[in-house]
């Protein structure tokens, strides 16, 4: 979260800080980011307080490289949701990798984005709001910013009217189109034609295109129903173009989670799209990627998309949050060091990954962790603790050492202000900063 004392009437820059509120948990680690020029550190040698939450950078290079093979394989543009991680300097590796645009969901995520050098965004969200309408003028004053945001009613391009009048670039806009009990975004094709017609007239909005969000569209038949309602969003860009309303000279059609995107971008490319158009893909969680619901979701799209297969591989889960048995009170029970201050628990518990013993490097100096025993389940949490339930004979003590991996990687991220980078000999060489 970003708190600005930009007044409207001033000439000077924002003073834009992060809000302490706004980091729930202090990173584990006990080195100072000032003393980050004596990495690597050992994990396996304790030269790291747990819990800490890691990723694994040659998981990270792997689903960069698995993600962009298959948007240029569909021709389209990807631009990742970057609320996954709010983690800027992954945001540079993405766009290193070829990626477009970074996608985001509010104007403070904007705000840390663009104070950490990215240039193009979209805002996957209505602009709602003066403080936020202010921190995206001072945004969009910088020449060589891109960016857009939704919009889904008259009433919120009244308002975007008359906070934008007096600002010198126009505001480039993307019409929602939505789907009914679902989130944001206009419900008919009249109500999109109507917003495109008030847009026109705006002398500081700029039409550039449509976007949706196919998650929330459900049924027995979800795949036929997303592919049937992304046809009839380019059928109506397609008429909003001839009908001379599009301000662009590139128009955008936009969406994809992280569930359906091969949908859409197969969807896009069997629709014959204009050549001059942009065909954009925003999945977030590829990156991270996980063992639960999104796990789920990358087996269903190897299994029903040739171009996913064909590529060979996969994503691989990245994110582990290591934390020390802390105690084993009775037969079958050890209790983690560890809980919901620490790692995502809305959509799965935590699952043991690797285990180590420290005293182990005594006598086997280069002594590795193990797999965890597919018998060990975490069956609760609280907000420090997770209960581990093994067998009464599990060889498994006080101080041990377990990796955990998670499902819904969003909610781990965003309860850590570092977290740490480590290569696959559980080196720490590096900590990347959260701006959640």
């Amino acid at each position: 979260m970003f708190v600005t004392k930009y007044h409207k009437d001033s000439q000077q820059q924002p003073d834009v800080t992060p809000s302490c509120a706004a980091q729930p948990h202090l990173s584990g680690i006990t080195k100072g980011l000032g003393e980050s020029s004596h990495l690597p550190w050992q994990l396996l040698e304790e030269d790291v307080s747990l819990p800490v939450a890691v990723i694994y950078q040659s998981k990270i290079d792997n689903n960069l490289t698995w993600m962009q093979r298959f948007a240029d394989r569909y021709q389209v543009k990807l631009a990742p949701h970057g609320k996954t991680t709010m983690t800027p300097a992954l945001f540079q590796q993405q766009r290193d990798a070829g990626a477009w645009a970074i996608t985001l969901a509010t104007a403070s995520q904007v705000m840390a984005a663009y104070l950490n050098g990215i240039k193009r965004i979209i805002m996957a969200n209505q602009l709602v709001g003066k403080q936020n309408m202010q921190l995206i003028a001072n945004v969009i004053a910088d020449p060589d910013v891109e960016f857009y945001c939704l919009v889904d009613s008259v009433a919120q391009i009244k308002q975007l009217e008359d906070f934008f009048a007096d600002k010198a670039r126009p505001l480039n806009v993307l019409i929602e189109v939505g789907v009914n009990g679902g989130r944001c975004g206009c419900r008919t094709n009249e109500q999109i034609t109507k917003l495109a017609q008030v847009i026109k007239q705006s002398p500081c909005l700029s039409f550039a295109g449509l976007e949706f969000y196919e998650g929330v569209i459900q049924g027995d038949q979800p795949e036929q129903t997303i592919r049937a309602f992304i046809n009839n969003a380019i059928d109506v860009l397609q008429q909003l173009e001839e009908d001379g309303l599009v301000s662009s000279s590139a128009p955008i059609i936009t969406g994809a989670g992280s569930a359906w995107y091969d949908v859409v971008a197969s969807t896009f490319a069997q629709a014959n799209l204009p050549r001059h158009w942009l065909a954009v893909i925003r999945p977030g969680c590829y990156l991270i990627h996980d063992t639960g619901i999104y796990l789920e979701a990358q087996d269903a799209i190897i299994k029903r998309n040739p171009i996913a297969c064909d590529l060979g591989g996969d994503l691989q889960s990245s994110l582990e949050v290591w934390a020390y048995v802390q105690s084993v009170p009775e037969p079958g029970l050890a209790v983690i060091g560890m809980g919901k201050r620490d790692v995502a628990f809305d959509a799965g518990l935590p699952i043991p990954e690797r285990h180590y013993r420290p005293s182990s490097r005594q006598t086997q100096p280069d002594a590795m962790p193990t797999q965890a025993p597919t018998d060990w389940e975490v069956t609760a949490v609280m907000d420090q603790h997770a209960y581990l339930t093994c067998p009464a004979d599990a060889d498994i003590a006080v101080g041990d050492m377990i990796g955990f991996s998670s499902s819904h990687p969003c909610l781990t991220f965003d309860k850590w202000k570092h977290i740490a980078v480590i290569n696959d000999k559980y080196q720490v060489t590096q900590l990347l900063s959260t701006y959640f």
